[in-house]
């Protein structure tokens, strides 16, 4: 039996074709020239994957040969002052492009969408919501039930991740972080690190809902343990400062995944994953349960017993494990695209799911989505 890991080199040029569909720009490069902050954020995967496939061996520009659809739309990319994106306004654009596909071409009719993937990267996917009981509610947007989904979320048993999902890392700059590398041979001087949120006081004024408690429960327990370099401060060297700790800390925000699960793997720190049932990026591909630490939630106030009864010759061995450059490639999306990166490992993942099986195609006339299905709200015209 394959374990994780053995597909991290794997080259999925020649094993798939994709047709990207022509979109009038205000699906994408209008929005971006609006705000160009949505380059640097944690959902930008949406606009590199993008120009990724444009460039890329696997783009065929006979639709007819295709194997995969994609249509590049920026659903993250409405931001507020303040640059976070608000996701109210992305079933309306998603369902305004599916018409408009369905419409000029004869693809998407041929299997509803079950032959097309999007990438849908928001804190809940194609949910849609930022908060997670709002996002339970809405459910994926209907017309994307027969599609694939690439997303950043991913938690089992969960109504927002659709069953064959591809679950990607969030986008961290790998420029900015390759400028703040340093030497090999640095001690790891810092037991415990982490920099962050622990109470979302604007968005969540009782507390414990923020994180289900966990990041609460951090704080409350170990402030003042030594062992544990933990503050909100956000310091300018707290890249450098992740490759001198020996754990960073990957607790649950709003949505189960941060952009701390990449930096921690890039600069070798062990990822102490409190998430329960979180599903990890290219979990087929990268081996989890060997380079990182897994706390449950309602075990957060033994944190400290937990990390200290680690045996040295385990945290050795996955320090060597993250040092493995394949690893920290998997997990990034560069510009241009390297061998084996993030962009190769969702190709990867579409080339897994090949070849389609005959029952995807609709009989004439067959229908299964229900194109009116939802919030009355989200059927207003984009």
């Amino acid at each position: 039996m394959c374990s994780a890991g053995d597909v991290l080199e794997d080259d999925p040029v020649g094993r798939l074709k994709v047709f990207v569909y022509e979109l009038p720009s205000k699906y994408n490069k209008k929005i971006l020239q609006k705000d160009p902050r949505c380059l640097t954020h944690m959902f930008a995967a949406e606009i590199f994957m993008h120009r990724f496939l444009l460039s890329s061996a696997v783009r065929t520009l006979n639709p007819e040969e295709a194997d995969w659809f994609y249509t590049p739309v920026y659903t993250t990319c409405d931001l507020t002052p303040n640059g976070l994106p608000l996701p109210f306004k992305s079933p309306r654009m998603m369902r305004s492009v599916i018409q408009l596909i369905s419409s000029n071409w004869p693809y998407w009719n041929r299997t509803e969408g079950a032959d097309h993937f999007f990438v849908v990267p928001h804190d809940f996917g194609a949910c849609f919501h930022y908060q997670e009981e709002k996002a339970i509610e809405r459910g994926i947007l209907p017309l994307l039930h027969r599609a694939t989904l690439v997303q950043t979320f991913g938690q089992r048993n969960h109504v927002c991740l659709k069953e064959g999902s591809i679950t990607i890392p969030p986008y961290a700059p790998p420029q900015k972080m390759h400028t703040h590398l340093i030497p090999d041979k640095t001690p790891r001087s810092i037991f415990v690190y982490f920099r962050g949120l622990f109470y979302d006081v604007g968005n969540d004024p009782e507390g414990g809902y923020y994180a289900r408690g966990a990041r609460a429960a951090v704080w409350e327990n170990f402030k003042d343990n030594p062992l544990f370099d933990i503050s909100t401060e956000h310091p300018t060297t707290y890249y450098e400062d992740m490759q001198r700790a020996v754990f960073c800390l990957c607790p649950l925000g709003w949505a189960p995944w941060s952009p701390r699960l990449v930096e921690a793997v890039v600069f070798g720190c062990i990822p102490v994953i409190i998430a329960d049932d979180i599903v990890l990026p290219f979990a087929d591909a990268i081996p989890w349960e060997e380079i990182g630490v897994f706390v449950d939630e309602q075990d957060v106030p033994k944190l400290d017993t937990i990390l200290t009864s680690i045996p040295p010759e385990v945290i050795l061995r996955k320090q060597r494990l993250l040092a493995n450059p394949s690893m920290k490639q998997a997990m990034l999306f560069p510009q241009p695209a390297q061998p084996g990166d993030a962009f190769h490992q969702v190709l990867n993942g579409l080339a897994r799911k090949l070849p389609h099986d005959r029952s995807v195609f609709l009989k004439t006339g067959e229908k299964s989505l229900n194109w009116t299905a939802g919030p009355v709200g989200d059927l207003k015209p984009w």
